[in-house]
């Protein structure tokens, strides 16, 4: 294998290694925020898919997203699943 297919190797490993790290826990400044999520704009996993960005309806009560803390009820949300 010459240099450059070493290198090349290299880099691909750590992109990949880099894609694979599970997103970082949420701010304590925030907090999960049922109902008010827009189709393809929740958070994470609910209704049976596996993570963020797809949310088959808007506002629906078990898609959530993380908003600043004490605003959820405010935005006509609730802090648990509905």
């Amino acid at each position: 294998m010459s240099n450059k297919s070493i290198m090349l190797a290299s880099a691909m490993v750590a992109v990949l290694a880099a894609a694979a790290q599970p997103v970082l826990a949420a701010d304590a400044a925030k907090e999960k925020c049922y109902g008010i999520a827009k189709a393809s704009a929740n958070d994470c996993a609910a209704n049976g898919h596996s993570c963020a960005g797809q949310a088959s309806k808007d506002m629906d009560p078990k898609e959530w997203k993380y908003v600043a803390k004490g605003t959820c009820v405010d935005m006509k949300g609730t802090l648990k699943a509905m």
